[in-house]
């Protein structure tokens, strides 16, 4: 009794260990979003626009919300993704003269709401009305910075 005991508590402690697979995971890494692009824009575009407002105090009123809104859009991408936060921090621009900023931060801006749009246009229904917002949002920002 207590040698069939000894076996089935030998075995039950062998087999989990050879069935979980724990030494021989192949796990490859997921493959990238289609909105991992996007959000690197909107850090990009918070980071331009928090160097613009660092470096002329004077448009800090005017930058700061929509550098407030490119962090928002990036979270909620980054939400839906279903990824972390990446560590550091995106390179900003150089400082220029405002209206050069401007006349930059207007040109990054429609670069975006294209990218935006396109691919709002391209992705599933449960993802297209955010990607439409940051679109239309970019939009407003062009006009913002007029």
């Amino acid at each position: 009794m207590l040698r069939a005991g000894g076996l089935v508590a030998l075995g039950g402690a062998t087999a989990p260990l050879t069935g979980c697979d724990l030494f021989d995971r192949d796990e490859e890494p997921p493959e990238p979003d289609a909105l991992e692009p996007l959000v690197a824009e909107a850090l990009a575009l918070e980071a331009r626009y928090r160097a613009a407002a660092t470096a002329d105090p004077a448009l800090a009123g005017r930058l700061t919300p929509i550098a407030d809104a490119h962090r928002a859009h990036a979270e909620e991408l980054r939400r839906v993704i279903g990824r972390p936060a990446p560590s550091g921090t995106p390179a900003a621009g150089s400082a220029s003269a405002p209206d050069a900023v401007l006349t930059e931060l207007r040109r990054a801006e429609q670069e975006g709401r294209t990218n935006a749009a396109k691919a709002c246009a391209a992705a599933p229904a449960e993802r297209a009305a955010l990607l439409g917002s940051i679109a239309a949002a970019r939009a407003t920002h062009v006009e913002a910075l007029k």
